[in-house]
């Protein structure tokens, strides 16, 4: 049986960075009392040194207008190829921030906010985390799957993951 490590403040939050850094893409989920909630692919900007992880959002989307309505929101990251899973349980609020949108801006975010910065329809999202939950191994997935292999042969439990809550 794999390993239990709980991770809150600096370490937690240094947790989340490796792993959101490592994955980028997650499922950002809205309307979570309603089922069922809303979820859409998004790709992370960033995760500041307090914890909070950033997007962009087109002012008009579903997105802004159901954070508006209830800003809890859900982040589920996961890179099966390595084994690294995080879900993230959170509260979202849409910005304007000129200043933010330029720290955080790269070269795709044109396709979608073709005036750069000063694109009206440029917003950003912060979540800010409350709790969540990590997944990942201690060694590249080839190793745990000989280890869970051998284990198999063996009767003798192999797993050498780690799995535990992160809080900010």
């Amino acid at each position: 049986m794999g390993d239990t490590k709980h991770l809150s403040g600096s370490e937690g939050i240094r947790k989340i960075k490796d792993l959101v850094k490592e994955i980028d893409f997650c499922m950002f989920c809205t309307q979570l009392t309603d089922a069922p909630f809303s979820t859409r692919p998004m790709s992370t900007r960033d995760v500041d040194d307090e914890g909070n992880i950033w997007f962009f959002s087109r002012a008009d989307s579903n997105k802004n207008f159901e954070i508006k309505q209830d800003d809890q929101v859900q982040l589920l990251y996961a890179k099966p190829g390595s084994s690294e899973f995080l879900s993230i349980y959170g509260h979202a609020d849409v910005i304007k921030d000129r200043k933010k949108a330029e720290e955080l801006w790269s070269a795709w975010a044109k396709t979608w906010f073709n005036e750069g910065v000063d694109d009206p329809e440029l917003t950003i999202i912060r979540v800010r985390p409350e709790s969540g939950y990590y997944w990942d191994t201690k060694h590249n997935r080839m190793v745990s799957l000989l280890k869970i292999v051998a284990g198999a042969i063996t009767g003798e439990q192999k797993d050498d993951g780690i799995e535990g809550k992160v809080n900010v």
